[in-house]
């Protein structure tokens, strides 16, 4: 195509690849950086662009886990809940596209042949994370969700007025908060007290008599 415009005198510079390279949420097995620019590089030639790339996702997304808590195990005849304290809002990438993401607990136990449906509290069919898993479950485990560093925080929400998890800085053996849990007051700072919505509905009053306005 670029040699097709070229050869109409339209002249392109610059190659955008977008994200390019996928990431492993199951059994995927996407191209190594190096295959990868080795497989440009060969359909390029000697073409002179500039070659735009766009690797966030390949960079952060397994960089990042969600830490959440077992509240309550829920069984009935047909299927298994593990309602736990993360929800859709804080990742909702398996509700609005049934993204698929591993979930393992925090300390590893015996394999189970019990399968579970991974749901948050959220009152909605959708506020789920994770389905027919088989887990050795108990309330109070941690479970990790993986691949929650792209599209993990970013796509998060207040919903259903729940406030945000905090994020941690993992460093070797040590961690930091980098961005602290939101609470309820966080939620409603940008609430307009009684009086200032009033003000704000009130028209200006002049400055003074006689002065125009």
């Amino acid at each position: 195509l670029i040699d097709t415009l070229a050869d109409q005198g339209i002249s392109i510079r610059h190659l955008d690849m977008g994200g390019g390279l996928g990431v492993t949420y199951d059994q995927e097995q996407p191209p190594q950086p190096s295959d990868y620019v080795t497989a440009l590089s060969d359909r390029l030639g000697d073409r002179q662009l500039e070659l735009i790339m766009e690797p966030g996702r390949s960079i952060a997304a397994n960089a990042g886990i969600l830490v959440t808590r077992v509240e309550f195990l829920k069984c009935t005849e047909h299927r298994n809940f593990a309602i736990i304290d993360a929800a859709m809002n804080d990742l909702i990438r398996p509700a609005l596209y049934q993204a698929w993401h591993d979930v393992r607990p925090v300390q590893s136990g015996d394999p189970s042949d019990q399968r579970w449906n991974i749901v948050g509290p959220v009152c909605e069919s959708g506020d789920f994370l994770a389905e027919d898993r088989a887990l050795t479950l108990a309330p109070g485990d941690l479970l990790a969700v993986c691949a929650a560093g792209a599209y993990g925080m970013v796509q998060s929400s207040n919903y259903n007025s729940r406030s945000r998890p905090a994020e941690v800085l993992v460093d070797g053996d040590g961690y930091r908060v980098i961005r602290r849990r939101e609470t309820v007051r966080d939620q409603l700072r940008l609430e307009l007290p009684e009086d200032d919505i009033a003000g704000a509905l009130l028209p200006t009053p002049s400055r003074a008599a006689g002065t125009r306005t």
